[in-house]
């Protein structure tokens, strides 16, 4: 599901709402260990574009969990 996902946030990434509402559905499918290794490629990948966006979806998913 990890590269899935990477797939589908690189095809929705002109938009930001749509690389928001999947980079939340991402979190929701990956496993609990593969997080980490998506917020690195995500960051490394469109921190440039979207770097508010990704830190505002992990952190909302980290007090999701709680």
């Amino acid at each position: 599901m990890l590269e899935l996902s990477k797939q589908i946030l690189e095809k929705v990434s002109f938009d930001r709402n749509l690389f928001k509402k999947e980079l939340k559905k991402s979190l929701a499918w990956i496993k609990p260990q593969e997080r980490l290794h998506l917020k690195t490629w995500c960051i490394a990948t469109f921190g440039a574009i979207h770097g508010d966006v990704i830190k505002d979806v992990f952190e909302s998913s980290l007090t999701a969990s709680f």
